[in-house]
């Protein structure tokens, strides 16, 4: 949903003579609430479900989109898709996919997760061509009404046919062996994220998974979505055509994480971490020199690579909460989620600051690239729960 704003900053700019900095800001905060959102989402799903849950969600993203178009100030830009769209977008976000993961499966966890966070980029895929067009052609408002009534669109068909737990219709989890009762549901939502926090905090692992989660998110969400077509659009692209890469982005993306699902069933996920944040670190460190008015071959295979591992990483974060937290793992996910977003906050904000002070993000892509090196080394060092130890308590 923040890809909207980076698609709309040069209107913005022209319009509202609002600068980078100021832009980014709105992104920041979306991004954290996002992050901020989503663990006590999880929470909320266990006592309230996941229907109502996201249901509400997405009135208050259509809410937060269409109101927009009344904006002439630049708080009201942090308001609306800042807090409000933030709001609802974190309490589906990816706590939803490890919710609906640990009800409905008890086997092929890693691919289900995988698939679940790819349909983000499908979304991506479907709708980023549409609104850089409607935002360059026809201004930027309709393309904010467009995924206001998109959002209002969904909720007739998630009331009707989305269900909370196998139960509710009297099937076994996939690949369970016997049948699984609904669980009561959990009061304290709020408190019970909190107290899994306290817990979690006091373990080493988390701190790691926390860490590289948060270079994960400041390298795509951050640096890439928001500042990817103002990057290229200063060096003489078009917003359509910068908009169109970041749509092949959702359609290796969608690919990269199925993928990832599949080798974090099979294999170790830490390496498996290693590995993306070390190769998504080296390919940044040559986006400065790939970036030119025209879309050439070696920009297109950076996209193509970058796709690849853009949420790659998150079936083995999501196996690592597992293994590590047990049943309260999904709560966990969404704190870890959080740091996520946090990541994705501080580089949305830096790097528009760094562009206004220094003329160029070259210095944000070299930045990231280090990150990226040091989040591999994270990855190795998180070492394995031992057998019988006790999950972090509810």
């Amino acid at each position: 949903m923040f890809l909207l704003i980076a698609l709309c900053a040069p209107k913005f700019y022209q319009e509202f003579h609002w600068s980078r900095g100021t832009i980014g800001a709105a992104v920041s905060v979306n991004l954290a609430l996002y992050g901020l959102t989503a663990p006590f989402a999880a929470a909320l799903m266990d006592r309230f479900g996941i229907r109502r849950v996201v249901a509400v969600a997405l009135a208050v993203i259509a809410l937060g989109s269409g109101a927009t178009v009344w904006m002439t100030a630049a708080w009201q830009l942090l308001l609306c898709w800042g807090l409000l769209v933030g709001l609802g977008t974190g309490s589906m976000a990816l706590a939803f996919a490890a919710t609906v993961t640990n009800r409905w499966f008890a086997v092929r966890r890693g691919l289900v997760s995988g698939i679940l966070t790819a349909a983000s980029a499908s979304g991506q895929l479907i709708f980023l061509p549409v609104l850089s067009w409607m935002v360059e052609d026809r201004g930027w408002r309709p393309a904010a009404v467009t995924v206001s009534l998109a959002a209002l669109a969904v909720i007739p068909f998630v009331w009707l046919l989305l269900r909370d737990h196998p139960a509710d219709v009297g099937l076994k989890p996939y690949g369970a062996e016997e049948f699984v009762p609904r669980p009561q549901a959990a009061p304290g939502a709020g408190r019970r994220a909190v107290t899994v926090l306290l817990s979690a905090v006091r373990t080493g692992p988390f701190w790691l998974l926390a860490g590289t989660f948060a270079i994960c998110g400041a390298s795509t969400n951050g640096l890439i979505q928001t500042h990817f077509v103002p990057a290229a659009h200063d060096h003489g692209m078009p917003i359509t055509a910068a908009a169109s890469l970041l749509a092949v982005v959702g359609v290796f993306d969608v690919l990269g994480t199925i993928a990832s699902g599949w080798f974090t069933d099979r294999f170790e996920p830490r390496r498996l971490l290693a590995v993306y944040y070390a190769l998504r670190g080296v390919s940044l460190l040559f986006l400065p020199m790939l970036l030119a008015p025209a879309v050439h071959p070696p920009m297109i295979f950076f996209i193509v690579f970058y796709g690849l591992d853009w949420v790659a990483t998150v079936p083995p974060t999501l196996a690592l909460c597992r293994e590590q937290y047990g049943e309260d793992s999904a709560i966990v996910f969404g704190w870890v989620l959080a740091s996520h977003q946090i990541g994705a906050a501080l580089v949305a904000f830096l790097g528009g600051v760094a562009r206004d002070t220094f003329g160029s993000y070259d210095v944000v892509w070299y930045a990231s690239g280090a990150l990226c090196a040091a989040a591999a080394l994270m990855a190795l060092v998180i070492r394995r729960r031992p057998t019988g130890r006790v999950a972090v308590p509810a």
